[in-house]
């Protein structure tokens, strides 16, 4: 697993409290909160797309995984359902 603050590079304590107070000073204290509630919603509802989406594709791996095991079954009981129906 990647490590989340891999994209930060290089940022250390100073640039970080920079970024910060330029953010403070763009946005205002009271926008800050509703930012980050705001973000942290989107994150939420991307984790869950996600993760429905992953359970599409195992639902389907499945169904397939079945459907050719399911295959393969009649498959090697054709010979034996041949040779009971024919007479002696």
């Amino acid at each position: 697993m990647t490590n989340t603050l891999a994209f930060i590079g290089g940022l250390g304590g100073p640039e970080i409290a920079v970024i910060f107070i330029i953010v403070l000073l763009l946005f205002g204290a009271k926008k800050i909160p509703e930012l980050a509630r705001g973000l942290g919603k989107s994150m939420g509802e991307f984790k869950r797309a996600r993760d429905d989406f992953e359970d599409e594709i195992k639902m389907a791996e499945m169904e397939v995984s079945n459907e050719a095991e399911e295959a393969q079954v009649t498959t090697k009981e054709a010979p034996h359902k041949e040779e009971a129906s024919e007479p002696s």
